[in-house]
């Protein structure tokens, strides 16, 4: 199937539905999201055998911080269970991990088996590049961006009136990895709840009904398959498109 669609450079995906998937079973909402910390070791190798090279999760955001603090404590003792499980296949696929996000409001325990992960990884070139967003949110983002620019012109180091959108994305959180081509949600809710609002913005949206802990990689097809009948002008026309591509010899995406 591989060949028959198109395989976007970078996906970025919201995992939601988790809690909604177990009580709908009558179990606890960790109990979900242990299933949802499955589909991620599924998704990530699927992405990586079929070319994907950046793949960005978003795990835990800004807004998380507002649910239970059991279910938030249970979450983060997940996470780093999950590192530290998740290392050796990284390793064995080639895979680097990073993690994006308010990074200083993690639990001591996690910020160490995090950076840990992220050491141990490290590859100049790797197969793929994985980003946990973790304490994330995009208007936060956008906010530390502009208040180290307000800085930099306070110091006399930046002068407003240079200003460019190439200048603002270099003080984003992760500003050498290219914006995603696809964000796929799960859960089948429509809206993108703060995340990557900056990077998305020609981004190709799929959603999807299934909830997260439903999600395979027979869906993840589905969803490149959708992608791969877009058509993405960026503002241009068709034929604007079109000849641009022909005069690249690449094929439109």
């Amino acid at each position: 199937m591989s060949a028959e669609i198109t395989i976007p450079k970078h996906i970025a995906i919201i995992m939601d539905g988790n809690g909604r998937w177990a009580e709908s079973k009558g179990w606890t909402r960790i109990q979900g999201h242990r299933e949802g910390a499955r589909r991620v070791d599924e998704i990530v190798t699927a992405c990586c055998e079929l070319g994907v090279e950046h793949l960005t999760l978003y795990a835990f955001s800004t807004e998380n911080w507002k649910r239970p603090a059991l279910e938030v404590r249970l979450l983060w003792r997940l996470l780093v269970q999950h590192l530290r499980s998740m290392d050796k296949k990284l390793i064995r696929n080639k895979i680097s991990l990073s993690a994006k996000g308010s990074l200083g409001r993690l639990p001591e325990s996690v910020t160490q088996e995090l950076n840990r992960v992220i050491r141990d990884t490290f590859l100049d070139q790797p197969k793929m590049r994985l980003t946990l967003c973790l304490s994330y949110g995009g208007r936060q983002e956008i906010l530390d961006a502009t208040q180290r620019l307000m800085e930099l012109a306070r110091d006399g180091k930046c002068d407003p009136a240079d200003l460019t959108e190439g200048v603002f994305q270099q003080y984003l959180y992760q500003p050498d990895v290219a914006d995603p081509d696809l964000l796929i949600r799960t859960g089948g809710e429509y809206r993108v709840s703060n995340f990557l609002l900056w990077e998305i913005a020609y981004s190709e949206m799929v959603v999807v009904p299934c909830l997260w802990p439903e999600f395979s990689e027979k869906r993840l097809k589905e969803c490149l398959h959708e992608f791969s009948m877009r058509s993405r002008r960026f503002g241009m026309t068709g034929d604007q498109v079109l000849s641009l591509s022909q005069g690249s010899g690449r094929v439109a995406q």
